[in-house]
């Protein structure tokens, strides 16, 4: 059949591409041959059965975006998709406990079944309701949810065990609204002005940096200016002090040979580092007073 009907399209073409403007029926190729395929009936019919399937369970609302990626059925989804698309309810699920617990956000509900002392946060995560932890140890109250009046904490809290076979535990979490952020206009009046009055205040500032910068320049090169004077000043005098002493070596007025110092006594010696030190005031004083103590010793003796 779809032999068939491939013949016929291709047949179709060859008739019509001569009578068209710039093409060729030697030109065509089988790739350019396009056929027409329709899914199987089993696999639209499990479609449909799916789609019927979230309908009925609120997931999907009807004439809403149909994504091609979805979350991966259940074991209980997958029973009541093969059961011609009928919702079981917990008990049939084969959900161990025999407490119904029921998690409840805004306008979203989902239940489960738990056994007393289990723990609320492995119910939920059963029951596939949503909680945001933040310590996990019950302190920080992240996940703080309403439970008959009083405020329980998810984390740390368990299923009672005073509940009755076949007695709702409902809990109350908190709706998480998704944060919708506004679309910003790139050009405004205010952006204009705010931009204008920003490369203004950049401007003065920039004027006020040079002018600083030019003076600071300045100051430095009259600095360099002094140093150079005053290095070529001594520069000039040390040339003219070479050249007088140039002269006076030429005339024999000075010599290199040192000069011999005479030979000194070890008072005299004494006195002259006295003189160096204390000046030669206090060293008379001290050579005085040592004059006296050696005659004081002269005598003694």
């Amino acid at each position: 059949m779809k032999l068939i009907r491939s013949i016929f399209a291709t047949t179709q073409v060859l008739l019509v591409l001569p009578f068209s403007n710039g093409f060729q029926a030697s030109s065509l190729s089988p790739s350019c041959i396009a056929t027409t395929t329709h899914p199987k009936p089993s696999q639209q019919q499990k479609r449909l059965e799916l789609i019927k399937l979230h309908m009925a369970e609120g997931d999907v609302k009807k004439g809403a975006y149909d994504p091609k990626w979805k979350k991966t059925l259940t074991l209980a989804e997958q029973q009541a998709l093969e059961n011609g698309g009928k919702v079981l309810v917990e008990k049939d699920k084969g959900l161990k406990g025999n407490i119904a617990v029921v998690f409840k956000s805004g306008n979203v509900t989902k239940t489960t079944m738990a056994l007393p002392g289990q723990p609320l946060s492995d119910a939920a995560v059963q029951a596939g309701a949503f909680i945001r932890y933040g310590c996990k140890k019950g302190e920080c109250g992240t996940c703080e949810a309403l439970c008959n009046g009083q405020y329980i904490r998810p984390c740390i809290s368990k299923v009672p065990a005073d509940l009755r076979s076949g007695q709702e535990y409902l809990v109350e979490l908190k709706a998480i609204k998704a944060k919708r952020v506004s679309s910003g206009k790139f050009y405004t009046a205010k952006s204009i002005v705010l931009g204008f009055w920003n490369n203004l205040l950049g401007m003065v500032g920039f004027v006020k940096t040079r002018r600083a910068a030019k003076k600071n320049w300045e100051e430095r090169q009259e600095y360099e200016d002094m140093i150079k004077m005053r290095t070529k000043e001594l520069k000039a005098a040390r040339l003219a002090r070479e050249a007088e002493e140039a002269k006076l070596r030429a005339a024999g007025l000075i010599t290199d040979e040192p000069e011999e110092l005479p030979e000194l006594t070890p008072e005299e010696l004494l006195q002259e580092v006295a003189a160096i030190v204390f000046g030669k005031e206090k060293a008379a004083e001290i050579m005085e007073e040592k004059k006296e103590q050696d005659e004081k010793n002269l005598v003694k003796m």
